[in-house]
């Protein structure tokens, strides 16, 4: 009776499916507006922290590649105990983990404490898989392709936010890079609160007992022994690796084309802004579009997008082509993502789909680490080379996601 009357309480209590869209969607945006400001502005900042300009390209690259390296090994783990401890507290802990981060970068006065805090960015990684996990429990039967597009807008609106506001900042001298991230430890702090403080999830399935390494282990066997989410892994892993191979480069381009760092900030901000912001105004768009043509078609038609905008980034010969190919590669991304995420929450069995929309960034993780080391390398031969490459990348992904199978109605 008591265990009863606890679960109802618990029912009238929990967020509804909008407001914690509504709270998730704006964690979201703080998060990407935010780290938005060091894959964009990571060359720049490199140079304050004396690293020779020389250096900076292959700093850039093996930095894109370390947000995500020692945080991977806890991808699985932080599923687990969500379903263990609960969902907010796991997801706010992402935020408290960039807070620390942002003001390490702050306060950081050479390349190896610039480093140390990069490499702190590993452990927020896992928040994503949850939210999705909990806005598919709230939301309505045959709404879910547009409610998982509908939360796919934070991250793009955060990207489109993030470069324009914090290239103002800096090119007009309200704030300096690392002033820049102080601001960013302060956001974060709020966005974890704000968390703690509103967000109520409803009753959770009792959690599976045994110890969290065995949990952990069967959460990846479920997930990825599936045909259906093998493929979509795969595709989805290629798909992020073709343009992270390049995105870590891009702001070279920019100031390639603009002749020096003076100044350049805000034009980053603006070239990349506009670039997230049309991934953000897409992704519900390509969510109902999804549904109504299938998530499979789209899928494919945002690789192909991905490598011919790679392609004129190659050979855009000012800023205005290079700003064309930046925001048809943002909608290829947020496309790409939305069109997945969608994938996995119809499709895959109802016994795997919490552990796997808790495990849905996994390849986001492994083609980051893999690009960033790539493109490191590879920009040594010129930074058209790392665009080419990406492209072929995004071809493949195209190719391989044909090969997925064929959803009917019902199963969206």
């Amino acid at each position: 009776m008591a265990t009863g009357t606890t679960a109802a309480t618990s029912a009238r209590r929990a967020s509804g499916w909008i407001a914690l869209l509504v709270l998730f969607g704006i964690a979201s945006t703080i998060e990407a507006a935010t780290v938005s400001h060091v894959f964009r502005f990571l060359p720049l900042y490199l140079g304050t922290v004396n690293v020779s300009p020389a250096d900076v390209p292959a700093w850039t690259g093996f930095l894109n590649a370390a947000f995500f390296l020692f945080g991977l090994p806890l991808v699985p783990f932080w599923g687990v105990w969500a379903e263990r401890y609960g969902r907010i507290p796991i997801i706010a802990r992402s935020a408290f983990v960039e807070m620390a981060v942002f003001g390490l970068l702050w306060l950081s006065q050479n390349r190896w404490e610039a480093a140390f805090a990069i490499l702190l960015v590993g452990f927020q990684l896992g928040n994503t898989g949850v939210m999705l996990t909990a806005l598919r429990a709230a939301a309505p039967q045959g709404r879910v392709g547009f409610v998982i597009s509908l939360f796919g807008v934070s991250p793009s609106l955060g990207f489109a936010l993030g470069p324009v506001a914090g290239g103002w900042l800096v090119d007009h001298n309200v704030l300096n890079l690392h002033t820049l991230f102080a601001a960013d430890a302060a956001l974060s702090l709020a966005s974890g609160a704000m968390l703690l403080a509103f967000a109520r999830e409803g009753v959770r399935p009792p959690a599976s007992p045994g110890s969290a390494t065995r949990l952990a282990l069967d959460a990846l066997r479920l997930a990825f022994t599936g045909r259906l989410t093998r493929i979509v892994f795969a595709v989805f892993g290629l798909a992020y690796f073709a343009p992270q191979i390049a995105n870590p480069f891009l702001p070279l381009l920019v100031v390639r084309l603009h002749g020096s760092t003076a100044g350049v900030a805000g034009q980053i901000g603006i070239v990349f802004g506009a670039s997230a912001l049309v991934g953000a105004l897409l992704s519900p768009l390509a969510g109902a579009a999804g549904d109504r043509y299938g998530f499979r078609q789209l899928l494919g038609g945002a690789c192909v997008l991905a490598a011919a905008s790679l392609g004129t980034l190659a050979l855009a010969p000012d800023l205005l082509w290079l700003t064309v190919g930046a925001v048809a590669l943002g909608a290829a991304s947020a496309t790409a993502i939305s069109m997945v995420f969608s994938l996995l929450a119809t499709a895959v069995p109802e016994e795997r789909r919490a552990t796997t929309l808790n495990l849905v960034l996994v390849p986001i993780y492994f083609a980051s680490v893999a690009g960033g080391l790539a493109g490191a390398l590879l920009v040594r031969e010129g930074l058209n080379t790392v665009f080419w490459t990406g492209a072929a990348v995004a071809l493949i992904a195209a190719l391989l996601s044909t090969t997925l199978p064929a959803l009917s109605k019902t199963d969206s």
